[in-house]
């Protein structure tokens, strides 16, 4: 069974797809809509930083780093 977590709870090798880039600051929800996050993608958790910030993902064929509180508005439904 599927369950929605905040990109920034996954671990290094957690896979899921986007189901939703949360609404707060416009200027953050379109700079990651603008990066490919998506509802719909599918991302891979690829590495950690020991702190836990940034944190890099593959999503759409590329890596991308995201920082801890970019992560946190993104939405996803971990397989």
């Amino acid at each position: 069974m599927a369950e929605i977590k905040r990109l920034s709870k996954l671990k290094q090798g957690d896979e899921g797809t986007i189901k939703s880039v949360i609404s707060g600051a416009s200027s953050l929800k379109k700079k990651l809509l603008d990066m490919g996050c998506v509802s719909g993608c599918k991302i891979k958790v690829k590495k950690l930083a020991p702190l836990g910030d940034p944190i890099e993902i593959t999503i759409r064929n590329y890596s991308l780093s995201l920082r801890k509180n970019e992560a946190d508005a993104i939405d996803v439904e971990v397989q």
